[in-house]
């Protein structure tokens, strides 16, 4: 296996670690779930995204379901969740954490596999985002919450930064160890930081609402 298949390939496995805990965290948060419905929901918020690329690639079969690994590592962190979340007081800042890092995990990734496969680069930056996006859009329409990528500030934007860094520096012929993870860390700083500081992306103005008539 070559230097940057394997570095595509650890990305991989590790962004699928986090989603699972995030989405296994979620749950326990979120919904009253058995330890089947905690560990299914973290798989399918870790093993979401990348099955979305890789059908878009027309890489089939996806991953997922060739490589045991991501099975394995995405159902182990669900049970690491289902084990040791119930123990910690606040959930909100390790799933934020772990959201952040699968976002930006997944939109390198999911940006360098689309370069592989002959994509143009637009294309894999927009490719990166929607690995990146997915399999946290698939969580929260199994709560019945509205998809983050919709509500939250500053969540598409940063995936879109990483995958972008991503493919610059394949063009440049200079990825690596030291840019994938500088790609990653761009878009996890990015998205941190808007929920540090609570920015979001533009929005449309909002009318002023009119003032009622004098008699």
């Amino acid at each position: 296996m070559s230097t940057e298949a394997t570095l595509l390939l650890t990305l991989d496995l590790v962004g699928t670690f986090a989603f699972a805990l995030n989405g296994a965290l979620t749950a326990l948060r979120v919904t009253r779930l058995d330890i089947v419905g905690v560990v299914t929901l973290g798989m399918t918020t870790a093993l979401g995204g990348g099955i979305i690329r890789d059908v878009l690639l027309g890489s089939l079969p996806p991953a997922t379901f060739s490589d045991w690994r991501y099975l394995a590592v995405a159902a182990v962190g669900g049970l690491v969740a289902f084990v040791f979340g119930p123990g910690l007081d606040r959930l909100n800042t390790p799933i934020t954490v772990l959201d952040a890092a699968g976002l930006s995990l997944f939109a390198v990734t999911g940006a360098a596999k689309a370069l592989a496969l002959g994509l143009g680069p637009v294309q894999a930056v927009l490719l990166g985002a929607l690995t990146g996006v997915g399999g946290g859009t698939l969580r929260d329409v199994l709560i019945g919450q509205v998809p983050s990528v919709f509500r939250s500030g500053l969540y598409a934007i940063p995936a879109l930064l990483g995958a972008a860094a991503t493919v610059v520096a394949l063009r440049l012929d200079a990825y690596g160890p030291a840019t994938a993870v500088g790609a990653a860390a761009l878009c996890f700083t990015v998205r941190m930081l808007g929920v540090r500081f609570g920015w979001n992306a533009p929005m449309p103005r909002t009318p002023r609402a009119q003032r009622p008539r004098g008699d």
